[in-house]
């Protein structure tokens, strides 16, 4: 993304800095306000604030820090003052780990926190059927989110070429992850080729792309992985339902794409601490997305909030977003099946001794079934 630039749109990096309404930030202060972010103080400001370092611009002459005698230099930013401010926007960060620390606190309590747990599935579930009916509205929000952009645009046909140019680079990341740093991961884990692990996969990846939810596509991908890759049905329903809801790959790849490129259309060119921070906070918020249609664009919102990007900007990719859902949809599947193949090839040794184990039970079972038949047969 940094390489092609869709949304600077062909402008030359000078001219792009030139636009770039510049924030005093360093990158350690992004990458440690980020940390910071983790832990909020309050959970109920979490959904509200999250915190950020400001560096206070000292004037264009050399000063000294009158507590600390430290010279304060204009072109060094490291010696600046800095303040803390708190900035409105969800938290994003610190929900997700309250949340994890709240889901294993749950489990640990065993019955005493089965109570707010079905409270939390409650909760769960009314919001979804709200979400549902939102859903139905979308294509009038979107319909207007979009011709709101489009008035707002200068030059349509400059914005619909860095569209183009946006939609290339995210198929082209998801290709390279999709068709090269998968397979070669399986390759080196399972040493054997992935092409034919891939290809029996066909059924399930097309209907990925055709549902866009990696949640509907889940019993055809159990189907294909037992019945044409011969992966042991203990690992395909341990491992496939998990990846469904945590291993967002290609969500988290787009995500990333999607927050640089609107830092470009809006004239921000990211700094390398920004770019890890936006790919830690999609990485992060993928694993809470729903396998449902769609669902990244919610997450995308909070990673635009919490890496301090207007959110509005996300309306312009929505016009193009049902099409790109349904290749990283393809894409997590794959990740998934990959995974569950991995995962079955080092299990290998550990099924057949349970196997091994649990034979003699079985022979055991149906045994008593068997003299339990004849038994009742000489009674009758």
């Amino acid at each position: 993304v940094t390489s092609i630039r869709p949304g600077a749109g062909g402008i030359a990096e000078e001219d792009l800095q030139e636009q770039t309404t510049k924030r005093n930030i360093t990158t350690a202060d992004t990458l440690m306000d980020l940390l910071r972010n983790c832990f909020p103080p309050n959970i109920i400001q979490a959904g509200l604030q999250q915190y950020k370092t400001e560096l206070v611009y000292p004037g264009e002459d050399e000063s000294m820090d009158m507590d600390t005698g430290a010279t304060i230099d204009p072109a060094d930013k490291s010696t600046w003052m800095f303040k803390s401010a708190w900035s409105n926007g969800t938290n994003i960060l610190g929900l997700v780990i309250f949340s994890i620390v709240t889901g294993v606190a749950i489990a640990m309590c065993g019955e005493d926190g089965k109570p707010l747990l079905h409270f939390f599935e409650s909760v769960s579930i009314v919001m979804m059927k709200v979400t549902t009916w939102i859903i139905h509205l979308a294509p009038i929000g979107v319909c207007f989110l979009v011709a709101g952009q489009l008035l707002e645009m200068k030059d349509i046909g400059g914005e619909f070429l860095k569209l183009g140019w946006y939609f290339f680079t995210v198929l082209l990341g998801l290709f390279i992850h999709g068709l090269i740093v998968l397979p070669t991961i399986y390759g080196l884990a399972t040493r054997s080729l992935p092409f034919r692990f891939i290809a029996n996969m066909g059924n399930p990846l097309a209907t990925a792309f055709g549902t866009a939810s990696s949640s509907a596509t889940l019993p055809v991908t159990i189907n294909a992985l037992e019945e044409k890759n011969g992966v042991d049905p203990k690992i395909a329903r341990f491992v496939l339902p998990i990846g469904a809801t945590i291993n967002m790959d290609g969500t988290a790849l787009y995500e990333a794409v999607a927050a640089l490129f609107i830092a470009q259309m809006n004239g921000i060119n990211p700094n390398i601490g920004q770019v890890i921070a936006i790919s830690i906070t999609a990485t992060a918020a993928s694993i809470g997305a729903a396998g449902i249609p769609q669902a990244g664009l919610v997450t995308m919102v909070m990673v635009l909030d919490t890496v301090g990007l207007p959110s509005e900007a996300v309306s312009l990719i929505l016009s193009i977003d049902w099409l790109l859902d349904r290749f990283r949809t393809a894409i997590n599947v794959l990740g998934d099946s990959l995974g569950a193949g991995i995962v079955a090839h080092l299990s290998k040794g550990e099924l057949e001794e349970l196997e091994r184990v649990e034979e003699p039970q079985l022979e055991m079972i149906n045994v008593k079934k068997e003299n339990g038949k004849v038994n009742e047969a000489m009674s009758n």
